[in-house]
């Protein structure tokens, strides 16, 4: 299969700091591939320079063969990737509804003269927005909260809120920032089985960071683990696992 994001020998530093070493990463589409490892080891630094909050020092990110490297955060999601964060970006005084419909209409044709005029293709317009974000809000069990106020809201629900705003901007490549922190074992065992059918049923390629091994080893198809900025694994999980590298990152030693 050809590489939906392709990224090429990254490397990320942050003053003399190296936070990321010639990271390379094919992900073919329609995939749930997962990256992790220990804590402070650049994951969530990667994301960054895949979605351009940083511009990488060295080394080319690629989405559907087109490079990305270095573009406006805004314009990467418009050529279809879109991410949770590992600290909730939620607008907290804002409706579970008005924050998808926010990232709906990212999308959307409508403009300023229609939208003050509210001539009928604004009007159409509008209630289909209404319309899939409400089908959003029941794909995450969210319906009933509609109308709450995000703050209000539990954190495992915080959580499915912002994976439901990010398929509101109808990606291709979904990256999921630890999606399963904070939540407790039946949310855990509920996100699973809803990244699978996010995967399947929105034709939509995962690349996830999860500190949960359970997720991991449950879904991911493909895993690469990085520690202090180098990969030191890469493979199917069954094999990752196993690694004698992988488990001394994790656990301070190596395995037998």
């Amino acid at each position: 299969m050809s590489a939906l994001l392709s990224i090429k020998n990254m490397t990320h530093y942050f003053g003399g700091l190296r936070a990321i070493s010639n990271f390379s990463y094919d992900i073919p589409q329609g995939t749930i591939y997962g990256l992790i490892g220990p804590n402070g080891s650049g994951k969530t630094t990667t994301f960054n320079l895949i979605t351009g909050i940083y511009t990488p020092t060295e080394g080319q990110v690629f989405f559907q063969d087109k490079e990305i490297t270095g573009m406006k955060p805004y314009k990467i999601v418009q050529t279809g990737v879109a991410r949770t964060f590992q600290n909730l970006r939620i607008f907290s005084n804002l409706t579970a509804l008005d924050n998808i419909r926010i990232a709906r209409h990212f999308n959307t044709r409508s403009g300023l003269v229609s939208s003050v005029l509210r001539l009928p293709s604004f009007m159409n317009e509008e209630r289909q927005v209404k319309k899939e974000s409400r089908e959003l809000l029941e794909l995450m069990h969210l319906s009933s909260r509609a109308n709450e106020l995000a703050k209000n809201l539990p954190y495992g629900e915080l959580r499915r809120l912002e994976i439901a705003r990010a398929l509101a901007t109808k990606p291709k490549l979904l990256l999921l920032d630890e999606p399963a922190a904070g939540m407790n074992p039946k949310e855990v065992e509920e996100l699973m089985s809803l990244i699978v059918r996010i995967r399947n049923e929105f034709k939509v390629t995962v690349f996830l960071i999860e500190h949960h091994m359970q997720v991991v080893m449950g879904i991911c198809e493909y895993l690469k683990v990085i520690d202090f900025g180098e990969t030191i694994a890469e493979g199917l999980p069954e094999a990752v696992g196993k690694d004698p590298k992988v488990l001394e990152a994790y656990l301070g030693k190596r395995g037998a």
